[in-house]
């Protein structure tokens, strides 16, 4: 499990509401103004380079509204969730949503594609022209998104990631993942099952220096009835901040009997 939070809260959150208290320096604000005053990177094509270690908001419930503080500590991320899931379930996805889960997670099986993005720790992004690579805190995770025109492989073989393939439409970056192997959930808190069948597209952009727009659309016909989107803003975390090294223990019986919940969403 990462160490990423301070174990002493009480003590923590005494500090933060007396810094909270005290002015904040101007030399503080003005190199802040400044981070936020820099050009948005451009990679050699021209196109915008996403790559940074990015704080983003805890999805646990794609269909809940978050606002505040990133996972990382930083503040300014925010999730607008899609209201209207659970009554877009087929009957087939409703039924299936009835019965026992398997909580992959916890025997330390990748989290899937769509989770991924909303866990609680950071992620980076290292791009170049032709391709990006997602680098996720938990688990370790990494996935890479050609962006060189191609299309998705012929006889695709599923994965717990699917197959990711990215195109630039001006200055958003698309990508379309299908492949997935039906084993996996949405988010954490409602365990919301997929299917083969699930079809991800997002669009990210880079709309300043220290923000990235990121929108998702969920296609899963087996499951729901028509697509939903969920829209996040990601934050860019300090300099020297870095995504950190993730264990996942097989069998670890405090988290499989409740004795280390996930803060987030209470599970």
């Amino acid at each position: 499990m990462s160490l990423r939070f301070c174990s002493s809260f009480v003590l923590c959150a005494a500090l933060i509401g007396v810094l909270c208290l005290m002015p904040t320096p101007v030399a503080a604000q003005s190199s802040a103004a400044k981070v936020q005053s820099q050009p948005v990177p451009r990679l050699a094509n021209g196109k915008p380079d996403l790559s940074g270690v990015w704080d983003h908001p805890r999805v646990g419930d794609m269909s809940k509204d978050v606002s505040g503080r990133c996972v990382g500590g930083t503040p300014g991320c925010s999730s607008m969730g899609a209201k209207e899931i659970d009554s877009l379930l087929t009957p087939f996805g409703a039924a299936e949503n009835k019965k026992p889960k398997f909580d992959y997670g916890v025997h330390c099986l990748p989290w899937g594609y769509v989770r991924s993005w909303g866990t609680p720790y950071p992620l980076e992004f290292v791009q170049n022209t032709n391709r990006l690579a997602i680098l996720f805190e938990q688990n370790n995770m990494f996935h890479v998104v050609p962006t060189d025109g191609r299309d998705h492989p012929n006889n695709l073989e599923s994965t717990w990631l699917g197959n990711s393939v990215g195109k630039w439409e001006g200055d958003t970056l698309v990508i379309d993942t299908i492949g997935s192997n039906g084993q996996t959930w949405l988010d954490t808190e409602p365990e919301r099952l997929t299917s083969d069948a699930l079809h991800v597209i997002e669009r990210i952009q880079r709309p300043d220096y220290q923000h990235l727009s990121y929108e998702v659309t969920i296609d899963d016909p087996k499951m729901y009835t028509r697509p939903f989107k969920n829209t996040r803003t990601f934050v860019l975390m300090k300099p020297g901040q870095e995504i950190m090294e993730y264990s996942c223990d097989e069998n670890n019986k405090e988290v499989m009997e409740g004795h280390v919940t996930d803060a987030w969403t209470h599970k």
